[in-house]
């Protein structure tokens, strides 16, 4: 098809070459303003990811609104919920 295509081409190697990219970019304007939009519906349920985050009452989930009440801990957002001063002592070696 393409051999066929040049062929038919008029005006020798110049006119092949501009025939060409004439053709190549009609090709991939009738795609982006014809295909692609009639085809756009068609993709969507594939293409509709939404990221939903339910508020289970963690301060700082939803940008930094405080949960229910009763439920903050103590100090600010950025406390810890466990010790970390346990995770800084070496573990004891065997032979105690």
């Amino acid at each position: 098809m393409y051999a066929w295509i040049w062929r038919k081409l008029p005006f020798g190697l110049a006119g092949k070459l501009t025939g060409s990219v004439l053709i190549a970019a009609a090709a991939v304007a009738l795609l982006w303003y014809v295909v692609f939009p009639w085809a756009e519906p068609l993709v969507t349920p594939f293409d509709d990811v939404q990221v939903t985050q339910n508020d289970q009452g963690v301060p700082g989930d939803d940008g930094g609104a405080p949960g229910p009440a009763g439920n903050e801990p103590a100090g600010d957002e950025h406390d810890l919920p466990y010790d970390t001063e346990q995770n800084n002592t070496p573990p004891p070696s065997p032979d105690e």
